[in-house]
């Protein structure tokens, strides 16, 4: 045990150390080309091949300049932003969520102000609101890039197959359950390893059940995490998970993992957010057959319950850059990432089927019908919570995701579940300092 701990420290040490350069220097060995450290997430797909063609033109434009780049996937980079700041060795450029996931970067200095950049660029060209998730104490500490809301995606072959019709209620969607389970067919597909895939369904049964507000009300210190509508959306998540709703053995799959069952039709439906429409829209990974048999349904009303329009959603701000206080590059990083931003937001709609943060007109562009869909989708939402992960601070949120898998693997009750996230809430309030 002591020998797997030494090695796993020199590993985190590892990585830590492996943007140490770019914040002590200009240039690379030769003396020639200004290095910029540049880590994200999208290992593959349609964003990965936008931002590689982005970082590409950068270069060219800017000959004296080298974007070294570090990608990881979400979850494994999570962990490692985390090991990062804590020695102070941020990436020059690197992405971050907003709300209460960027709050202990600011509070400890490890990122940069970067309203001047706004300023220079962005005047007047963020989606209303998105750019206010990345201001802490009246400064914007993130350059917005996605803005998402989520969907139930299904397979629109298998419900015909079987006479289905979209749900409009809850009662509905556990109709459209059983009658795949008795066919044999995984009726949904979740990856509940991490937590925050598995907790979309939670978060929607809180929306339709306890109303729009409850869960951002939570956050503010409004609302109990022990209120009975929020202790119900958990019970109704894991009465899911007793009738059979998801593929055999979800506990123990990524995200990654899960989603392949849907791509590979093994599985009829998929909740999760609009960072999947590249798969259904332009992805050249999947042909043309399969796409045409994706459709997409708003989470269903709960009888009942205080949640009555369906145009509510859960979702908010995706990933945004910023810029490490301490770079060494700072000038060129803040430079290189108002681009990135830039290019992001003219191009990947129409390259990558993405929805920016910034405003873009799409009058003149052919586009996928669901695409434009969900584009109209957003211009009538009621409501779009924040995912409740993203609007916790690191330590709820990572906490929130362990109990989200233990709840899908029925370890605890849902009042266990709700009464320790209250707990962590309770103590945090009187928490001064950062926490990752």
């Amino acid at each position: 045990m002591s020998m797997a701990l030494f090695l796993l420290v020199a590993v985190l040490l590892t990585g830590c150390l492996s943007f140490s350069s770019s914040s002590k220097n200009e240039n690379d060995i030769s003396g020639r080309k200004t290095v910029i450290k540049f880590m994200y997430i999208w290992p593959s797909g349609s964003q990965h091949i936008l931002v590689n063609n982005i970082i590409s033109d950068y270069e060219k434009q800017h000959p004296n300049v080298k974007i070294e780049t570090e990608i990881l996937e979400t979850d494994q980079y999570r962990a490692k932003l985390k090991v990062l700041a804590a020695s102070n060795e941020l990436p020059d450029v690197g992405m971050t969520w907003s709300d209460g996931f960027l709050k202990p970067y600011t509070q400890a200095n490890l990122f940069t102000p970067l309203d001047h950049v706004i300023n220079a660029n962005f005047n007047k060209v963020f989606v209303p609101n998105v750019k206010k998730s990345y201001d802490y104490h009246g400064k914007t500490y993130g350059l917005p890039m996605e803005f998402n809301i989520s969907y139930v995606f299904y397979n629109e072959d298998i419900f015909k197959k079987y006479n289905l019709q979209v749900p409009k209620t809850f009662t509905d969607l556990k109709y459209i359950i059983r009658v795949l389970k008795s066919h044999g067919i995984i009726p949904v597909t979740v990856g509940a390893k991490d937590g925050w895939p598995a907790s979309f369904w939670f978060m929607y049964l809180v929306d339709r059940i306890g109303g729009p507000n409850i869960l951002t009300d939570v956050i503010h210190g409004k609302v109990k995490m022990t209120d009975p509508a929020i202790v119900k959306a958990a019970q109704e998540t894991q009465n899911l998970v007793d009738m059979g709703t998801f593929e055999p053995g979800e506990s123990a799959l990524s995200n990654d993992e899960a989603r392949n069952y849907f791509l590979n039709e093994k599985a009829a439906m998929f909740l999760t957010a609009t960072w999947e429409l590249p798969n259904y829209v332009t992805s050249p990974y999947f042909t043309s057959e399969f796409k045409d048999k994706v459709g997409y349904f708003k989470f269903p009303l709960y009888e009942g319950g205080k949640g009555t329009n369906v145009n509510s959603y859960v979702g908010g701000p995706g990933v945004g850059l910023f810029v490490a206080q301490n770079s060494g590059v700072k000038k060129q990083a803040k430079d290189f990432a108002a681009f990135l931003v830039k290019e992001w937001g003219e191009k990947s709609i129409t390259n990558a089927g993405i929805i920016p943060a910034t405003k873009v007109d799409t009058s003149k562009v052919e586009l996928s019908p669901m695409y434009v869909d969900v584009l109209n989708d957003i211009k009538i939402a009621s409501n779009v919570t924040t995912y409740f992960d993203i609007q916790a601070s690191p330590g709820v949120s990572d906490l929130y995701h362990q109990l989200m898998t233990a709840l899908f693997e029925k370890q605890i009750t849902p009042e266990a579940f709700t009464k320790q996230l209250a707990n962590a809430l309770a103590k945090e309030q009187h928490h001064i300092g950062r926490s990752f």
